[in-house]
């Protein structure tokens, strides 16, 4: 007689919400990246908003830094600059489009501080429902960048 018990951890998430097509299988996030003209002084504003240092840079064409890496947050997630002279040719070429959001834990404070190092207001802080709040700025180099107090990220922090 065949087992009928499944095991959970080998169902794709395309199944679990009972679509049976087959799903990219996305993962987690690996790299966040950003443009910028001046990718040192990018490297430095981001070092200040973040208390640390890229730990990965590469020179580009004249030795100048082209890329710079920090590992950001609980997950070490990954954000990279990258001079902008890189940029797909049919890329944004202003602030908009996709909005990451990064958990903070007092949004008003985040926003405030990042305005005080020179970002811009992109979108107010605004209250989402019971346990999110939302806020963005525009950095110094064109790029959006997205503050969030989720509990649902605190929740899963917890149980991990």
């Amino acid at each position: 007689m065949a087992s009928s018990v499944r095991n959970v951890d080998s169902i794709d998430t395309a199944h679990r919400a009972g679509n049976t097509k087959e799903a990219v299988m996305l993962r987690g996030l690996t790299t966040i990246s950003l443009w910028a003209d001046d990718v040192a002084e990018a490297a430095r504003w981001y070092a200040e908003v973040l208390g640390a240092e890229p730990y990965f840079e590469r020179p580009g064409p004249g030795g100048a830094t082209a890329y710079a890496e920090f590992r950001v947050g609980d997950h070490q997630h990954e954000l990279g600059i990258i001079d902008r002279r890189f940029a797909p040719p049919n890329g944004h070429s202003g602030p908009g489009g996709v909005v990451v959001y990064w958990h903070v834990d007092d949004v008003e404070a985040a926003v405030e501080r990042l305005l005080a190092l020179g970002a811009t207001e992109y979108e107010p802080v605004t209250v989402r429902g019971e346990g999110f709040v939302t806020a963005s700025v525009t950095d110094p180099f064109g790029n959006v960048l997205g503050v969030m107090y989720n509990q649902h990220y605190l929740d899963m922090l917890a149980g991990s």
